[in-house]
């Protein structure tokens, strides 16, 4: 250990990152303990480098307690995949594994990204070669370094759009860490040469303070809500052609109940960079991130409190000096909404594309919705490509055979659907019963809380009014719901905070309305919003802009200002 660090006045995580020879560890012998499901406590934080992340069954936890047994451990596994497109190979692979290796369902995240959850720690390395044998991987999935790099969920849209789509790759693939630890102890590859060291060209030896996230979006959709993001890129385009990228720094949406030195912050558009210089950007902001972040405390971690602490100013300063260039001024643009475009859309080529939706992201087969089987089965039939939107929905793209996927979807009453604009808009966390941070249900109870909800807009004729909604079970953030114009986020079993006043282009947060809401509570207070929205909203005015304008809520400017 360096004679140079005083290690005690660091986090734990920084030690155990210096000590884990690149993200080593002891892993290999964690996974050949046959005495636990579990892991050694120090490899929970390595595991998450390599896409893993330790959980167990919280719905069994009171009745393995009673009966002296550990918790049921098992894994969440999370692919990276840049821009979330999956070839009809790759979406068979990860179908398959999942009935084979974890409990019979995909997740489609909020970063574009596979999950698999309920993989048992025996079945940890088969689960990975298997992914990694479709041509996907699992490494920096989670963990601090960049995560699965988002953009504009189709690139067949038009020139533009396939320009943001491969400049997500190419920031992926520069910013993926160097350590052989992944293949060696998944893939069974020795990599290194006795006595030769890893090195580390970007992250060094303690990688990043945090997590770090990275969009990129492609006006007039912000469906990878970049401001949202750690660094996002803003496409702009002049004459139909992409001239460059504003650039936003800053955002990011992890906070703790009780502490309000914790909160959510949009990121800052510092400036405009020429399409051949956005990778570079992207790794000297990484670099000043990892120069100058937190690493005392994880909760002040992220590259938003290394802005708000050292000044804007400061920061746009340093990253021209790390650049040796100075970026240009941003140039204009326009978003008009965050949410998905249901439907059939014909690309640049062509081919056709239907975006559909997915409840909560989950793929799965259930007694009135066969959606798992009807999806594998347009993969072995169709020529398509499977992509994943930041929405939690799905793409069927680029296929010429639009009358074959149509008739498989109807014969599961897949598609088409009659969905109301709240819940075609609706993002929802894991959260319970397999998230250890989760104080309350979010994927399992939204769908049945916005029943009771659209039954109150349809009493006022409102629902086919696209209402940004979204539900977590801690403040976290995984489900971005500091952006949605009605959000909840877990306080307690069955209790919920409520925001207001999100928009529905991504561009505003949410304020705290009430706290700790129960169903009935939240019902009570939302029927007479919704019945004086249908009632006094202007020609074209989204819910979350007349909370504001009436006063309902107040407008945040800034992070700061959040309250829990």
């Amino acid at each position: 250990m360096s004679e140079q660090i005083d290690w005690s006045k660091l986090s734990e995580v920084e030690k155990l990152k210096y000590d884990s020879n690149y993200l080593r560890g002891t892993l290999v012998e964690s996974l050949a303990d046959p005495v636990t499901g579990a892991i050694a406590d120090g490899d929970t934080q390595m595991s998450k480098f390599h896409g893993i992340y330790q959980q167990h069954d919280r719905d069994l936890e009171k009745e393995r307690k009673q009966q002296k047994l550990e918790p049921a451990w098992s894994f969440l596994i999370r692919v990276r995949l840049p821009g979330g497109i999956a070839s009809r190979e790759q979406w068979l692979q990860m179908d398959k594994l999942a009935d084979t290796h974890a409990n019979g369902t995909l997740k489609l995240t909020t970063r574009q990204a596979f999950q698999l959850h309920g993989v048992f720690k025996n079945k940890l390395k088969s689960t990975i070669q298997g992914i990694n044998e479709a041509l996907m991987d699992t490494i920096a999935a989670c963990g601090d370094v960049n995560r699965n790099v988002m953009s504009f969920a189709n690139p067949e849209e038009s020139e533009i759009h396939d320009q943001a789509y491969k400049l997500a790759g190419e920031i992926s693939a520069h910013l993926t860490p160097q350590t052989t630890a992944y293949h060696e102890i998944w893939l069974d590859q020795k990599l290194l040469v006795d006595g030769k060291k890893d090195v580390e060209p970007i992250y060094g030896d303690r990688y990043l303070p945090r997590k770090f996230k990275i969009g990129v979006a492609v006006p007039p959709y912000n469906d990878v809500d970049v401001f949202s993001q750690d660094l996002g890129f803003i496409a702009i385009q002049e004459k139909g052609k992409l001239v460059g990228y504003n650039v936003v720094a800053g955002g990011g949406f992890g906070t703790t109940f009780g502490m309000p030195e914790t909160y959510p912050r949009l990121g800052d558009v510092i400036g405009f960079c020429k399409p051949e210089q956005a990778v570079d950007v992207a790794e000297k902001i990484v670099l000043v991130q990892k120069d100058n972040g937190n690493r005392q405390n994880r909760k002040q971690a992220r590259l938003k409190y290394t802005i708000d602490h050292k000044g804007l100013d400061w920061f746009k300063a340093e990253v021209n000096k790390y650049l040796g260039y100075e970026l240009e001024e941003a140039r204009p643009y326009h978003f008009t909404r965050n949410g998905d475009r249901f439907g059939w859309v014909k690309g640049k080529n062509g081919k056709w594309n239907l975006n559909l939706f997915i409840e909560g992201g989950r793929v799965k087969d259930t007694d009135s919705l066969k959606l798992k089987t009807a999806l594998r089965e347009v993969a072995e039939q169709v020529d398509a490509q499977f992509i994943l939107t930041g929405n939690q929905n799905l793409i069927i793209a680029n296929t010429d055979q639009k009358e074959r996927v149509a008739q498989i979807l109807k014969k599961y009453s897949v598609w088409p659907l009659n969905l109301s604009g709240l819940r075609q808009n609706s993002i929802a966390c894991v959260a319970l019963n397999t998230c250890s941070l989760a104080f309350a249900e979010a994927e399992r109870y939204l769908p049945d809380m916005m029943t009771k909800i659209e039954a109150i807009l349809d009493e006022h004729g409102l629902l086919q009014e696209d209402i940004v909604i979204r539900m977590t079970g801690c403040p976290n953030g995984c489900g971005r719901p500091y952006l949605a114009e009605i959000g909840f986020i877990g306080k307690s079993a069955g209790h919920y905070n409520l925001y207001l006043g999100g928009n529905r282009n991504g561009t505003r947060l949410n304020t705290l309305y009430k706290e700790t809401l129960s169903e009935e509570g939240i019902l009570n207070e939302l029927r007479p919003l919704i019945a004086d929205y249908a009632k006094d909203r202007t020609d074209g005015e989204g819910f979350g802009d007349f909370v504001v304008r009436k006063g309902y809520v107040k407008e945040i400017v800034h992070g700061k200002e959040f309250k829990h």
